[in-house]
């Protein structure tokens, strides 16, 4: 991509990533992605923030050809896809200095060799003038490592926000051009990458609001000229109260666990409830972490596997914990041959998780029409409990 323009004395100057399909050789991304940086041009100096990800070296220095000097590289976030081509650019600007966060100074020296004596840090609140620009450093730690920043332009009511408010979504435009089709791509996101950090978020967030933000211009995905559009997303993404919403990670090998989730899916929604339900033989890691955002309820069904989880079953719990979701309720159910813990090792694996753990329903072999009845059951207590929690 050509470099845009934004607003007056600022451009788009970073790289869409099509082809992209997955993040941290972990995440999924089904709509690629792009790494946003930015250029400001005062009456003074002139400063680029964040770069790129090395694989993506080429398009930013090319989208630079034309900016003779830099007396600013800023650095949002020490993670490589913003900052791994820094290198690089402070090869070409050997005048700049880079700017970031205290926190960040020593991760950017020991990740990337940075010399420190080119890196000034940028206290909480502190201002920089470029000249009718005038940048305004915003601390945002646990944004979402211990380091992020993000920064203000005051007269142009921009907020660069850096990994705060992206999305993981290739498009040719530079603004975000339906709101309906970027919200599950923005949702999945911060379940992907912010949803275990809801507290800090919010107080982030919280502060703000003492901002004048027209423009929200993220690290990843589109350029939000409607800010209200997410910020009110993230209002509901950061709050502690989930939805009547059950979630179920599910394996069957013979069909045993398979008959008790169909049983439960049915009776839940008999009585009201969303269920999302995720296969996870083969599941959409993005798609079930966007689902724990809503998720009251959580259910992991699993056959044994000599006398323990299923390995698919055992992977999704250990991703949930690892999101922490604000889930209030957790279900096991499943079927086993002659003896298990599948009880004993799921709860092990969900220490992060504040939940009241339903008493586990698990059948031998085959589940007879008692054992189904059971489910309803499970199904019946499910929706109580969502009842008296004032979700449904």
């Amino acid at each position: 991509m050509k470099p845009s323009q934004i607003v007056e004395g600022l451009w788009s100057v970073g790289a869409v990533d099509w082809d992209r399909r997955l993040f941290d050789s972990l995440i999924p991304l089904p709509d690629g992605t792009s790494y946003n940086s930015y250029l400001v041009r005062g009456t003074e100096k002139t400063a680029l923030f964040d770069a790129v990800d090395p694989s993506r070296t080429d398009i930013l220095l090319e989208n630079l050809k034309d900016v003779p000097s830099l007396d600013y590289v800023v650095a949002h976030h020490a993670e490589q896809d913003h900052s791994g081509s820094l290198p690089a650019v402070l090869e070409k600007y050997p005048a700049a200095k880079l700017v970031c966060s205290p926190k960040a100074k020593g991760i950017l020296v020991d990740h990337l060799g940075l010399p420190e004596e080119r890196i000034v840090v940028a206290a909480d609140g502190e201002t920089l003038s470029l000249g009718g620009k005038t940048l305004e450093f915003v601390h945002t730690p646990w944004v979402h490592w211990p380091e992020t920043m993000c920064t203000h332009l005051r007269e142009d009511g921009v907020l660069l926000s850096c990994d705060f408010f992206g999305s993981h979504f290739a498009q040719s435009g530079l603004f975000v051009e339906d709101e309906r089709a970027i919200y599950p791509a923005a949702k999945r996101y911060f379940a992907e990458i912010m949803m275990p950090f809801r507290a800090a978020i919010r107080k982030n967030m919280d502060r703000l609001k003492a901002l004048d933000i027209r423009i929200i211009a993220p690290s990843h995905g589109p350029v939000y000229g409607r800010p209200a559009f997410i910020l009110d997303a993230y209002r509901d993404w950061i709050s502690e109260t989930p939805k009547n919403s059950v979630l179920i990670a599910h394996v069957s090998m013979h069909g045993s666990t398979g008959r008790m989730v169909a049983r439960l899916i049915s009776a839940l929604a008999e009585r009201g409830v969303d269920v999302q339900a995720f296969n996870v033989s083969a599941v959409d890691l993005g798609k079930m972490a966007a689902a724990l955002i809503d998720a009251a309820t959580i259910v992991l069904a699993s056959p044994a596997v000599h006398v323990g989880l299923h390995p698919n079953a055992a992977s999704a719990a250990f991703l949930v914990n690892a999101l922490r979701p604000k889930a209030r309720f957790a279900a096991l159910v499943g079927s086993y041959g002659w003896g298990h813990k599948m009880a004993e090792q799921a709860v092990g694996l969900l220490p992060n998780l504040k939940v009241e753990v339903l008493p586990p329903l698990f059948v031998k072999g085959m589940p007879r029409e008692a054992d189904l009845r059971a489910v309803d059951e499970l199904a019946e207590t499910i929706a109580r409990k969502h009842r008296e929690a004032g979700l449904a």
